[in-house]
């Protein structure tokens, strides 16, 4: 059955036009010489990515020149190919051309041809192992023409409703209104009951009563009124399983294997924004699944498995969120043999591999650059998809993803994730003086216990629970923040977090609150920060970091004296003292987590004038300025510091959304020692720099 290409194209033109434009972006970097590795692979993923998505909607033509691209990028990942001007140039085309077809499709439904001399220059290029001369497009070739105002596409921004769910909708709104129409009457009676005052008793009594109830009425609505509009924007699963499905058993052809694709729970719905993101984790997956899992027949008959092989697409409810499942019934991860990969890639010394369990060794499927495949195709081999899936079902998603392999039988990928991202269930806790939140998801206990509860299993604290040892860590220790002057008293007071199968005990000094939020995401350049998953607001209109309980276990790990495989840089510097001074609340709240995660102790200004007071009333021994500020910007506070005796020989970073020569110029003449611009920052880039700088 052929692929309707229509029903999809919307949403494969959005995502692939999000995904050039990272292309654009990265190869803006790489040509002026700034794009370090991780950058090299997010626009390698991004070529891989829309390759894959083109051959599943059966658009050869775009895949072919993604193909090309994604090779010349993967050669410039793993160093056979050194950047240049003229390469970058000739990468440049081949995103052009694609960013052509792109548009055809959305014009037609059908992408122009590959460009026959560019796929054969980017081959040549790999051939040669150097870059070539970058041929001119033809004179007479006319630019692709846009496509008409009539056809853009606002995929994301439209969803079809049933017309029973609007009726329900509208209906409920209709009682709202009445309901605050029966308040606002309320506030007429309370002015009948000002003039009456000698009466006023029982009047009030009444009105009190009164208002009490429609008040909680009111609640109520409100409530059932939040629902059904996020059951408007439910989705079925079928969104995404029927065309995954399709492409399955095409590409199982294509290899030379029979592969059938089963699926259940595809009427399950889930929150439009959950739908658009899934795609393509659950293409990896079953990609993976039919080129590593799957044997070749003679492989399956020898080992008394029937000739075809099986893949299961599955989706069941399970309370407020819904598991994802992709199995195959292949061979199973080879686990010895990932082991060994992971010792000579220099991940883990032979020792620690050795000391780690199998669920740790499996998880290293995850880091970027790691493949289990032992030649490379245009399937698989090239070390991406396993990080794109757990950095999107975990960072974006909010779920987790746990597998299970059977030696000869098979791999199962689990993915549990919430039914919407709208508004999440947060518990906040106060450590080191500060707030922060868990997403109850993944908050399994909350227990106050007494002194000698706490023991020592290994040199570690634990707590028994329900027959297990659970890590205990103090939780302003795993971020490095002070501890309180004055002990708790009355027992010590756990968050205890559960990802998959593993829990830790997490010591907080207060239960602050439980309540619905809405779980705001990072900035687009601060999305990779491995403790913060996202933001929220409290009543008080004080953003607080909603921590990543993945994330956390790990710090812990590597705190215990674990594998540290998969952490991120290792700690900062305990004492050292660091003035972040940005106008912007959420940025300066944000590289105060980062810093603070490290060991660093942070104090924050809201502009370069309160930067400039609070150094002048303290000590510092690096500073961290935004550029654009009132009362004072960065470069001039950088100045007034410079000319200050006790910080004219320390670290000061500027942090900025200015890019131009001249400002960087203008940043290193006024006595910056780095400039870092806010588009290319992250955690690791950062805390480089300032370790760098600090010796």
């Amino acid at each position: 059955m052929a692929l309707d290409v229509k029903r999809f194209v919307a949403r494969f033109v959005e995502e692939a036009r999000d995904h050039l434009r990272r292309l654009e972006e990265g190869l803006s970097l790489l040509a002026g010489g700034s794009a370090d590795t991780e950058a090299i692979n997010a626009i390698f993923r991004s070529a891989h990515t829309v390759k894959g998505s083109s051959r599943m909607l059966k658009l050869t033509a775009i895949t072919e020149t993604a193909h090309k691209v994604e090779d010349v990028l993967g050669a410039l990942r793993d160093g056979s190919l050194k950047p240049s001007p003229d390469l970058c140039r000739l990468l440049q085309r081949g995103v052009d051309a694609m960013a052509a077809q792109v548009d055809q499709v959305a014009e037609t439904g059908t992408p122009s041809p590959a460009d026959a001399d560019l796929c054969a220059a980017l081959t040549q290029v790999l051939a040669g192992g150097e870059t070539a001369p970058t041929p001119s497009p033809p004179a007479e070739a006319p630019p692709p023409p846009p496509p008409p105002p009539e056809v853009k596409l606002k995929s994301a921004e439209t969803v079809r409703v049933q017309l029973s769910k609007l009726d329900e909708l509208i209906k409920l709104m209709g009682e709202v209104v009445s309901s605050h129409a029966r308040l606002r009457q309320r506030l007429v009676d309370l002015r009948g009951i000002d003039r009456a005052a000698g009466e006023t008793a029982p009047l009030l009594q009444t009105f009190g009563r009164d208002l009490r109830d429609d008040v909680f009425t009111q609640e109520l609505l409100m409530e059932e009124l939040h629902k059904k509009a996020l059951i408007m924007r439910m989705l079925p699963l079928s969104i995404v399983f029927e065309p995954a499905a399709r492409m399955i058993r095409d590409l199982g052809r294509s290899l030379g294997k029979d592969v059938q694709c089963v699926t259940t729970g595809m009427d399950i719905e889930l929150d439009r924004q959950l739908i658009d993101r899934l795609s393509d984790p659950i293409v990896h997956l079953l990609r993976n699944g039919v080129d590593h899992g799957i044997e070749s027949a003679e492989t399956r008959h020898a080992a008394g498995k029937p000739a075809h092989g099986t893949l299961k697409l599955s989706a069941r409810q399970d309370g407020g969120f819904v598991v994802v499942e992709v199995s195959d019934d292949g061979g199973g991860l080879p686990v010895e043999f990932i082991r060994d990969k992971a010792v000579k890639k220099g991940l883990l010394t032979p020792e620690q591999a050795q000391a780690m369990t199998e669920t740790e060794i499996i998880d290293l499927i995850f880091l970027p650059g790691f493949s289990t495949s032992s030649i490379i195709t245009d399937v698989s081999g090239r070390g991406v998809g396993m990080d794109v899936v757990k950095r999107c079902v975990v960072d974006d998603l909010q779920g987790s993803i746990a597998v299970e392999t059977r030696p000869g039988q098979g791999t199962t990928f689990a993915m549990r994730l919430p039914l919407s991202l709208a508004v999440m269930r947060v518990l906040l806790v106060e450590a080191g003086g500060q707030t922060f939140g868990f997403t109850a998801q993944y908050v399994a206990h909350l227990l106050d216990v007494a002194d000698d509860r706490i023991i020592t299993v290994a040199e570690r604290k634990a707590v028994i629970i329900q027959n297990e040892f659970v890590p205990v860590v103090s939780l302003a220790e795993l971020l490095g923040l002070p501890a309180p002057a004055v002990a708790r008293r009355g027992g010590n007071l756990l968050v205890v977090v559960r990802v998959r199968n593993e829990k830790l005990a997490l010591k907080v000094g207060q239960l602050l609150d439980e309540r619905d939020m809405v779980i705001k995401p990072l900035p687009e350049h601060l999305r990779q920060l491995p403790l913060v998953s996202g933001m929220v607001m409290t009543g008080r209109n004080d953003l607080v970091s909603v921590l990543q309980a993945s994330a956390l276990l790990e710090a812990a790990r590597r705190q215990r004296g674990g594998a540290t495989a998969m952490t991120a840089p290792d700690g900062g510097r305990a004492g050292i003292r660091v003035l972040v001074v940005d106008d912007s609340l959420n940025t300066r709240e944000i590289e105060k987590d980062v810093l603070e995660a490290q060991g660093f102790i942070v104090t924050l200004a809201e502009d370069g004038q309160d930067g400039l007071d609070k150094a002048r009333s303290g000590h510092f021994d690096a500073v961290l300025t935004d550029v654009e500020m009132p009362n004072m910007d960065g470069f001039t506070l950088t100045a007034a510091l410079r000319r200050e005796d006790r910080y004219r020989d320390i670290p000061i970073i500027i942090i900025t959304s200015r890019e131009k020569a001249e400002d960087k110029r203008r940043g290193i003449q006024v006595g910056a020692d780095a400039y870092i611009v806010k588009g290319d920052f992250d955690q690791s880039n950062l805390v480089d720099t300032l370790k760098s700088l600090l010796g």
